[in-house]
């Protein structure tokens, strides 16, 4: 078991099949595309509001990121080194 930043991903491990990121972030942390194998799935909660995100899917196709929004969500905030800034 390994413990440590989650905004980090988990190289050692990569690429996944699909990434779930259950904590609200305003930006995309770049390990979680960089891992991410082809026909990946990243989904995650992005929004400029710690209190109010958009959950997104993001689908690698090549070198071709997809986008699908699947609606208003609130989450608690990712922290780390790729998570929310300080409040």
């Amino acid at each position: 078991m390994s413990i440590g930043d989650g905004t980090e991903g988990l190289r050692a491990e990569a690429p996944f099949d699909a990434i779930i990121v259950t904590a609200g972030t305003d930006a995309i942390p770049t390990p979680y595309l960089d891992q991410l194998a082809n026909q990946g799935r990243l989904i995650i909660p992005v929004g400029k509001s710690p209190h109010y995100q958009t959950m997104f899917r993001f689908t690698l196709e090549g070198e071709k990121l997809f986008l699908d929004d699947l609606g208003g969500f609130s989450f608690v905030s990712l922290i780390g080194k790729f998570g929310w800034p300080e409040w």
